[in-house]
């Protein structure tokens, strides 16, 4: 991890950089923020390291124990960039997944009584499991966004996956056990139908009391329509932080989606176009073009 120095944002923003490999946009969409707003943290946090002549050096005692959270940040932003590819061709960047995972389990090794630490493990086995089984069947699933799974649904079977630790994790709350808790009620339904939504909205509640963020607060909320009604979930949308989701496209999409299924085609035709503009992977921007297409053809 870099110096302890710059705020930790902007830590694990330069380490996202430096030792991830991610571009400044990347970054920018993990913390829901313009591009010229990271690189001006990455600016400053090279600036406060040079001018304060801060070493790097691996930090021991308290301060390894006092550091950890950021350093769990950058293993799971590099995991969530992997299994929720912004741009490109691929839904999943494989190569990511496995860095985060020999990143994670390297932090079990030096410090395994985390309990963090096993979470975030734990979360990462089991969507990169999901990932490798839909992989192998050539079906790709919708992978988790910043905190869970993307905000939206499919109607088909999905792979079963194969859970290796979370049982034993998510008897402690945190924040990554929480997440680790939703992953595995994804998990262990046979079916997108058969997913239990309520236990995943109360894992959602919990988990924006811990750690709350927009993101978060936008998967409750799909959650809450998948478990209680496409009116209900949109009930819970318009709740949100609209603002501070104004560029992430999976707001729009979820409301599309749930317009959708009420049959009102032409709300959901502009909400699926406002995601659509705000889309960059190429493989989402497909299926939410086919998803325009048709509601579109349904209004005329």
């Amino acid at each position: 991890m870099l110096p302890s120095g710059p705020p930790a944002d902007s830590r694990v923003a330069l380490t996202l950089r430096l030792v991830g490999g991610l571009s400044t946009g990347e970054i920018a969409r993990a913390f829901l923020v313009s591009e010229p707003t990271i690189a001006q943290r990455l600016v400053r946090a090279k600036r406060a390291i040079r001018d304060r002549r801060l070493p790097y050096e691996v930090p021991q005692g308290d301060d390894l124990t006092a550091r950890l959270p950021a350093v769990l940040a950058v293993v799971y932003l590099i995991f969530n960039e992997g299994y929720a590819a912004h741009t490109g061709e691929a839904l999943v960047r494989h190569d990511l997944c496995r860095e985060a995972l020999r990143l994670g389990e390297i932090l079990l090794e030096l410090m395994p009584e985390q309990p963090e630490a096993l979470g975030l493990v734990a979360l990462m086995e089991l969507q990169a499991s999901r990932a490798v089984d839909a992989h192998r069947r050539r079906r790709q699933p919708r992978p988790a966004r910043r905190s869970g799974p993307r905000p939206l649904g499919s109607g088909t079977d999905r792979p079963r996956p194969r859970v290796s630790r979370p049982r034993g994790v998510i008897e402690r709350a945190g924040a990554y056990q929480l997440q680790a808790a939703i992953a595995a009620c994804h998990a262990r339904a046979a079916s997108w139908e058969a997913t239990d939504w309520r236990l995943i909205v109360a894992h959602y509640r919990a988990l924006a009391r811990v750690a709350p963020s927009p993101v978060i607060e936008l998967n409750c909320a799909v959650a809450i329509g998948l478990a209680d009604g496409p009116e209900a979930g949109l009930s819970a949308l318009d709740e949100l932080d609209a603002a501070a989701l104004r560029d992430y496209h999976l707001l729009p999409a979820a409301r599309a989606d749930f317009l959708r299924r009420l049959g009102r085609w032409a709300e959901a035709a502009r909400e699926y176009r406002r995601a659509l503009d705000l889309a960059d992977n190429a493989r989402e921007r497909t299926f939410l073009a086919a998803r325009l297409a048709a509601c579109e053809g349904l209004v005329s």
